[in-house]
């Protein structure tokens, strides 16, 4: 590969860059990331924890919640080491194959994170619609289909990413915009032809996202045709509360997404910063407010969070 950045192997090299335009206030930047890691990892780690510990949370709803958990876990510790790397150790080099793993590991967790909240949509449709027949429709069985082939969709879907970059020929200064590597950031770079990078991103896009958000929208509207059908006011309003966490959850990773593509398409006189900015919030901001949000409006998982602390305090 022509390259004007390599490793004296032929492949490439990336540069990660910072906040550009705000180099001044990469530390304060730094200490920022820090608490949204902190916050993450601590507040996904207790969610597993109290989940495997509290018998009465042996359900549907929060095994899938449990591998949201997970999953935002492998989100925030895909981003670590290059964003360590850029804000702490100044260290902005990149090698080819280590650009195309994070790339991969970032976007099959994004992937992921759909397809899990598709499945807690369902979750909620069984649950509000169908509730006689809940445990009979999402056995533990059928809760570990559902996982499998999210994680096999994901994978199937990114797997042919890095292979697809790896055939092209890069000969610019290869600088990225963000402190780690994604595919809409290193489509930019190749000299060669990317239409058929472009074709298939748009495909896997169309059937993963594209999908998952109509359908989850669809189970929406027969949630809400339900609930409307309840006489009581009251009953109403504490249904549609069991549905308050999952709607915010899917709002924090659906929006911010959103963002990111509107700004990439047509944020073209936008300063640099404004791309940095964009997807920090879509990477680091539902890994961190989804424990949150959980232990918030989560009856089960507030008690028990609650335990926890008054028993670390003896």
């Amino acid at each position: 590969m022509g390259s004007s950045s390599t490793n004296g192997t032929g492949s490439p090299l990336f540069t990660l860059t910072g906040l550009p335009g705000l180099e001044d206030s990469q530390h304060w930047m730094f200490l920022l990331l820090g608490v949204l890691y902190t916050v993450s990892i601590v507040g996904n780690t207790l969610i597993l924890f109290i989940v495997k510990e509290e018998q009465s949370l042996h359900q549907p709803m929060y095994y899938f919640l449990s591998l949201l958990s997970v999953n935002d876990l492998g989100v925030s510790l895909s981003t670590l080491p290059s964003v360590l790397a850029t804000f702490c150790f100044h260290t902005k080099k990149i090698a080819f194959d280590t650009c195309m793993a994070q790339m991969f590991f970032i976007h099959f967790f994004s992937f992921m994170e759909s397809g899990i909240l598709l499945a807690m949509s369902f979750d909620r449709y069984v649950a509000i619609c169908n509730p006689l027949r809940y445990c009979t429709i999402l056995t533990d069985a059928r809760v570990a289909q559902m996982s499998l082939f999210i994680g096999f969709r994901s994978f199937f879907v990114v797997f042919p990413l890095p292979f697809l970059l790896k055939r092209l020929a890069f000969c610019k200064a290869n600088v990225l915009s963000h402190a780690y590597c994604l595919h809409p950031d290193l489509i930019r770079l190749p000299c060669g032809d990317i239409t058929i990078n472009n074709i298939f991103g748009l495909c896997i896009v169309i059937c993963t996202f594209a999908l998952d958000s109509a359908l989850i929208l669809f189970s929406y509207i027969l949630i809400l045709r339900s609930v409307l059908a309840i006489a009581s006011q009251e009953e109403r309003l504490k249904t549609l509360n069991t549905c308050v966490s999952h709607i915010c959850a899917v709002l924090i990773f659906y929006v911010p997404m959103v963002g990111v593509s509107m700004v990439h398409r047509y944020g073209r006189y936008a300063p640099p910063y404004v791309y940095t900015l964009m997807s920090l919030v879509y990477l680091f901001v539902p890994p961190m407010l989804n424990p949150v949000i959980y232990s918030i409006k989560t009856k089960e998982i507030h008690r028990r969070l609650i335990r926890v602390f008054s028993m670390s305090k003896r």
